[in-house]
């Protein structure tokens, strides 16, 4: 994975003189010199690493901003190829939100910036974008995404109020949420899906709810309503069902809570202000190995993360366009092997660390 510069599309290199002058220099350079290694992180020869309480350590690995990451494997008469008639056009980040991983390692990501979702496969060096047309039902604003156990994958779209629903291979299946062409839902956002109670879990933002549906649909439960106690929610946003706990982020009462899957109020984290341990613009947010909650703060431009009594532990992360730094980050995911997923929407990019557990280095 390297770091790619915010541009949207790459132009094609001149052709001509330049064309030629380039390819001869190319045929000088032996074809071990010119290939890139197959994984290459991006970023400064020594990573960043924060050493951690435990013997525990979080480590940069990289970024991805476009399909050309992707698409490491290029013999050296590819790449002359590239040089002489310019490389093609790649699809790049444009507005990301939300990002998940599937089974298969797969890296998705939704864009409301491009209307439409990347899927990034890095073992199979390929690149699928996903859009439907504006029609009756067109995806128009996707905001956030989940997979289930057959990495079928459920998309939320803000302006429409339905969820669309992908199969493994990115071929559209169905709305979920819509009647007569219109959805049911005032402002669809967070989701999550249960595989093996076969529920589907989404924030209605607007409604200040979080809805239960099965697969085909069907209301079964709402949860919460508007208020400032427990189980109740302010302007709910991101979603995340991890083991028999669903984390909600409640984003106007500066919290993260924490119900059990029938809806049922556990704990929160979090509180109003804009210093260590507290919230001011919550975002995406994410659960290690080890139980840890991890929140994006994202005007200021870290990630926080607290143990399950709420308390900080650490956190990365600064307002800026380095390496592992931040501007207006705004989903995260971690996935089964501790890697850590940061959306950095206004930097276009997709930042990604590798968490090692204590005794897991």
């Amino acid at each position: 994975m390297n770091t790619a510069q915010n541009s949207e599309i790459k132009t094609r290199t001149p052709k001509g003189a330049v064309g030629a002058f380039l390819l001869l220099a190319l045929l000088l350079i032996s074809p071990t010199a010119l290939a890139r290694p197959k994984s290459q992180p991006a970023g400064p020869a020594t990573l960043p690493e924060l050493e951690l309480e435990g013997g525990r350590k979080l480590r940069y690995e990289g970024s991805i901003s476009s399909e050309k990451e992707v698409k490491t494997k290029h013999s050296f008469w590819g790449r002359v190829l590239d040089v002489m008639a310019g490389e093609p056009d790649y699809h790049a980040l444009i507005n990301p939100y939300s990002v998940v991983t599937d089974s298969q390692g797969r890296v998705i990501v939704t864009d409301p910036g491009a209307a439409g979702i990347h899927i990034f496969d890095f073992t199979q060096h390929k690149y699928k974008f996903i859009s439907r047309g504006k029609d009756v039902d067109g995806l128009v604003s996707p905001q956030c995404v989940a997979v289930d156990a057959a990495d079928n994958i459920f998309v939320t779209d803000s302006y429409s109020g339905k969820i669309f629903l992908f199969d493994s291979n990115g071929k559209f299946q169905r709305v979920i949420g819509s009647i007569k062409g219109e959805g049911y839902f005032k402002r669809a956002t967070g989701i999550a899906v249960d595989s093996q109670t076969r529920r589907i879990y989404v924030t209605d933002t607007l409604r200040n709810q979080i809805w239960v549906l099965d697969l085909e649909g069907r209301i079964l439960q709402k949860i919460g309503w508007n208020g400032t106690g427990k189980g109740e929610f302010n302007y709910p946003t991101e979603l995340r069902l991890v083991s028999q706990n669903l984390y909600v982020v409640d984003a106007m009462n500066f919290r993260v809570q924490v119900l059990d899957l029938s809806g049922k109020f556990q704990y929160s984290v979090g509180q109003i202000g804009d210093g260590a341990g507290q919230l001011f613009r919550p975002k995406g947010i994410g659960v290690d190995s080890e139980g840890h909650l991890y929140v994006v703060e994202g005007l200021s431009g870290f990630v926080q993360v607290f143990d399950r009594q709420g308390q900080l532990l650490y956190s990365f992360g600064a307002k800026n366009s380095g390496f592992g730094e931040f501007n207006l980050p705004t989903g995260l995911f971690i996935d089964r092997n501790d890697r850590v997923f940061v959306v950095d929407s206004f930097n276009r990019r997709i930042q990604v660390f590798q968490y090692f557990a204590q005794g897991k280095q």
